[in-house]
Parts: structure tokens; C-alpha cells; sequence
């Protein structure tokens, strides 16, 4: 049995976050979707509340399942035996960020590998900032993002976006 971590902040879930899980659910016998918290990281959702809406996007996949961690994904990933970390990666500029991360934690942890997967490409744009900024202009997301987590944000951003779609 091969599992797999997705860990990120997921501030909040995108669609593109999303098509990640999905490939990996495919790949992997489980795939950990990991709510990366960091105390010092100013975030709009609680890490319940972006754990909440994942689960409620993952449910029809049985083999994922969504936790949280204030500590090293390394440590967790050693804790529940997983062997792969997995990257959502958009573009060249994510792939940069990803590959130095990949390589700091093949120094804490070499016996973990770690995969790049692309989201779809209608995707490579959409970032959970992005996603936040467009429906704080009241642009429609649905695209994005589950409904769920567009009703969430439209809940915590303004009052006055609750009603568009």
C-alpha cells in the first residue's frame, strides 16, 4: 500500500487543488490531504473550517482522507507511513518554489520522494489567492472552487457577495 501526502495551506480549496487529489487517488492506494498550519501565517479560514470544505470535496474519493499538522510534513508523512509527498504545480514559477521545497525535504527525509503533479490546464491560474480576489471583485468562481467553499468566502469577505453566484 503506497500513500501519499498533499499538504498545503489550502486557503482556500481550489478546483485546481482539487484535480491534484484527483490524479493522485488514482495513483496512490491512499492520498493524505494535509492542512499545513502555520501559527505564523495569516490565514482567512480556520484550519477546521478549510479541513471542513475538503472533506465535503473528497468525499466520492474513499481513498483520501484530510487531517491537519502545525509540524514538519516529513515527520507526519514518517508517523502515518507514507512514502511520497505530493506538489500541485501551475507553471514554471510554482515549479521553482516546488523543486527547492523537494530538495529541503530530501535532506530531512531521503527516504521520501516527492511528485509534481500539473493541475489541468484551464486550471494554472487559478491560486486560492486568485480565487479570492476574483470574488472580491464579484466575478463568478464556479469554476474554481466547489460551491461550498465560494459560499464560505463570499461569508468571510463581505456581506454584500452573498448573493451573487
Amino acid at each position: 500500500m503506497t500513500i501519499a501526502i498533499y499538504a498545503g495551506s489550502f486557503d482556500p480549496v481550489t478546483a485546481g487543488h482539487l484535480s491534484v487529489v484527483r490524479q493522485a487517488a488514482r495513483l496512490f492506494s491512499h492520498v493524505v490531504v494535509v492542512v499545513a498550519v502555520n501559527p505564523k501565517k495569516s490565514t482567512l479560514l480556520t484550519a477546521e473550517e478549510r479541513m471542513s470544505l475538503i472533506r465535503e470535496a473528497v468525499a466520492r474519493h474513499p481513498n483520501v482522507s484530510v487531517t491537519f499538522t502545525e509540524g514538519l510534513i516529513v515527520e507526519l508523512a514518517r508517523e502515518i507511513g507514507a512514502s511520497v509527498l505530493l506538489r500541485g504545480v501551475r507553471g514554471a514559477t510554482d515549479a521553482q518554489f516546488e523543486t527547492e521545497l523537494a530538495q529541503m525535504n530530501r535532506a530531512l527525509a531521503p527516504e521520501l520522494s516527492t511528485l509534481f503533479l500539473p493541475a489541468e490546464a484551464h486550471l494554472a491560474e487559478v491560486s486560492s489567492s486568485a480565487l479570492k480576489e476574483r470574488l472580491t471583485r464579484g466575478e463568478d468562481v464556479s469554476a474554481y472552487c466547489p460551491p461550498a467553499v465560494a459560499a464560505k468566502l463570499r461569508e468571510r469577505l463581505s456581506p454584500s457577495l452573498r448573493s451573487h453566484p
